[in-house]
C-alpha cells in the first residue's frame, strides 16, 4: 500500500527542480517535476519523493488531522 502526505514547501532550488518540504517538523527534499506551478508556502501532496499536486491549506490541515487520528 502506498500513501501520499501533505507537505509545505519551505524553499525551492530552481536549478535542480526540487524543494525542501516540511512534514510535521521533518524536512526533506522533494522533486517538483510534476508541479511546475508550485511556490514557496504552497502545500503539496508528497509521494515517493515527488510533489504530485498542489493543494490548499485547508485540505492539507484536514488530511494531517486525519493521519494523526489513524496513527
Amino acid at each position: 500500500m502506498c500513501i501520499a502526505i501533505p507537505a509545505k514547501i519551505i524553499d525551492i532550488d530552481k536549478d535542480k527542480n526540487e524543494a525542501v518540504v516540511d512534514v510535521e517538523g521533518v524536512r526533506r527534499k522533494a522533486g517538483l517535476a510534476l508541479v511546475a506551478d508550485a511556490r514557496v508556502g504552497d502545500y503539496v501532496i508528497l509521494h515517493a519523493g515527488y510533489a504530485i499536486s498542489v493543494i490548499d491549506e485547508a485540505d492539507a490541515t484536514e488530511s494531517i488531522a486525519i493521519l494523526r487520528e489513524v496513527l
